[in-house]
């Protein structure tokens, strides 16, 4: 069995790979004393360089590209709770019931928020496309603002349909 040594850079090993195009390499690779398996895909944001993905896992390596979707969801989630919409850190917390409590309230609102935005994409008015490909802003923060400026004016119109949204 070959093992490639910590100094040889991967990279070569995907070397004419395409666009959207996943390779995983066969055999186990031992990277920075750890045994693993590569896979590789090429992206390539509109107007700018391909850049190539390289994704290392130590089961399943035909999985490893979804279970890579999976953890950029949750990673996309934790932003959402943290800075990019609730900010909960700032809350500086200390006591674990507190801190429970919060995180229930929080997920709650997160899904209300997420659910709205989704519903306004696919139903309202869709989410703009920047030339680069990746939506003007997520599901969430569409969401997000949509419920804060009903929460903010509750005699609009649209107060009762957020409530229906979130019971759908």
């Amino acid at each position: 069995m070959r093992f490639f040594s910590d100094l040889v850079p991967v990279s070569w090993l995907f070397n004419g790979l395409k666009v959207g195009q996943v390779i995983h390499y066969p055999k186990i690779v031992k990277i920075n004393g750890e045994y693993c398996y590569l896979s590789a895909t090429l992206t390539q944001k509109r107007g700018e360089k391909p850049e190539l993905l390289i994704i290392i896992s130590y089961n399943k390596n035909e999985q490893s590209l979804l279970n890579y979707k999976e953890r950029w969801q949750i990673e996309t989630c934790f932003k959402a709770m943290k800075s990019s919409g609730f900010d909960i850190e700032n809350t500086h917390l200390q006591d674990l019931e507190r801190i429970e409590k919060l995180l229930c309230l929080v997920m709650i609102a997160f899904l209300w928020c997420y659910k709205i935005g989704d519903y306004l994409d696919r139903s309202v008015k869709a989410i703009p496309i920047k030339k680069h490909g990746h939506r003007a802003k997520s599901v969430f923060k569409y969401g997000l603002e949509f419920v804060s400026e009903i929460l903010q004016n509750p005699y609009r119109k649209n107060f009762q349909q957020i409530l229906q949204i979130f019971v759908m």
